[in-house]
């Protein structure tokens, strides 16, 4: 027997889906000059202090008395103390090095950290969305509320008209490169606390934030430390999506309603930092040595000032597409604190028509808004994370096929 709620998905991944079109084009066209603004890899090199900090731990490992076998489920203290000091506590945030957990990626842990929810749990999620939200969740056979972000609400999602146990928040927001400010987001805070809700908070992209009133974290909100779990990645932020390395973040205030424990033979609430660490320990055996003395070093005052360049260089993209989109007469969202720009279909065009026209037309790869839900209908995402040559260049392609 298998889990029939596999069947539910859909027959393959957005973005593999993006591949095979764009393979199957290249294969009839080899000399095609293709530019990819769609899938959000990065193309700049590792910070100099990330890679100073990769060719001293593998030195390390070379030799017995440093060598690393297994390492904390956790991730090592050296890390994590790190984070805690400079993404949390550099804010007034009081997180402590226990509540941090070391992964290999958002990704993973957004989607696995819905085994420790009952089934019966209802997930909300905005729409557009990140498909891996929708599809952890249908893997499991929950039921889904899709909240509608469109230009009508400025991209703002409504709170709930029903009940729901789960909420998903991305902010900046993959896909629509849009944000919540402070206010906004505590609306949401005070709807989990009401409702005893959990809030699955996605800050990937936190470091792309150039506003004062876009908070970097849900901690920033009172009371979120009760109700929200929140996901960092280091992919965008330092170029890890080669090298693989994020956290996450359960404050040990977040607990579960009250169960029955079969050991006492009473009601009880349940910590899920400590659920989560059950179950890391059981399924992961850690992220590498090497790429947490790589994520330690982007905290050093010479990573910083890297990563703070590389970030600065991505998001001179982003303003440079802005900019002369709008001026080709397009309708833009995003694009200030995120490396992504919604970008409105011209003419009446469907997502995946305007994804063939820039394919075939001007040999540009976008991400065809549908794929991300209902509402990214009549939109494409583009990233910033090309070259500056090739960024320029594919405005120059859009531009002449007007």
């Amino acid at each position: 027997m298998i889990n029939e709620n596999f069947l539910k998905l859909s027959e393959s991944y957005l973005f593999t889906e993006i591949a095979r079109k764009v393979n199957a084009y290249k294969e009839e066209h080899p000399k095609a000059d293709i530019i990819s603004l769609g899938i959000g890899d990065v193309t700049q090199p590792l910070a100099p202090a990330v890679i100073e900090a990769l060719h001293k731990a593998t030195d390390e490992m070379a030799v017995a008395a440093s060598f690393r076998g297994y390492g904390p489920e956790r991730g090592y203290d050296f890390l994590r103390e790190a984070i805690v000091k400079n993404d949390f506590r550099a804010l007034g945030i009081d997180i402590e090095a226990d509540e941090v957990f070391v992964s290999d990626g958002a990704k993973s842990d957004t989607g696995n950290f819905q085994e420790l929810l009952s089934a019966d749990c209802v997930v909300a999620v905005t729409d557009p969305v990140y498909p891996v939200y929708i599809d952890a969740n249908t893997m499991a056979g929950r039921h889904i509320v899709k909240l509608p972000c469109t230009p009508e609400n400025s991209f703002v999602p409504e709170l709930p008209t029903e009940h729901v146990d789960v909420i998903y928040l991305c902010y900046p927001n993959n896909p629509t490169g849009t944000t919540l400010t402070k206010s906004q987001l505590k609306k949401w805070v005070d709807y989990a606390i009401r409702e005893k809700a959990l809030i699955f908070y996605d800050a990937a992209y936190e470091a792309y934030i150039q506003s004062e009133d876009v908070p970097h974290s849900i901690y920033e909100i009172p009371g979120a430390k009760e109700c929200a779990v929140e996901f960092h990645s280091y992919s965008k932020t330092a170029g890890f999506t080669g090298i693989r390395c994020g956290f996450t973040v359960v404050p040990k205030g977040v607990k579960s309603e009250k169960v029955k424990s079969e050991k006492l033979g009473l009601l009880e609430t349940i910590s899920l930092n400590t659920m989560w660490n059950r179950r890391q320990s059981t399924k992961f055996n850690g992220t590498s040595y090497l790429s947490q003395r790589a994520a330690e070093a982007i905290y050093t005052t010479e990573g910083k000032e890297q990563i703070k360049a590389t970030i600065g260089y991505y998001m001179e993209n982003a303003r440079l597409m802005r900019e002369a989109l709008t001026d080709m007469g397009f309708k833009v969202y995003g694009g200030v604190d995120a490396p992504y720009l919604w970008v409105s279909t011209p003419n009446g065009m469907t997502s995946w028509e305007f994804f063939d026209w820039m394919l075939l037309s001007a040999h540009l790869v976008c991400t065809p808004g549908v794929g991300f839900g209902p509402s990214g209908e009549g939109f494409v995402r583009l990233t910033a994370f090309g070259t500056h040559e090739n960024t320029e260049k594919a405005l120059l392609r859009i531009s002449n096929r007007l």
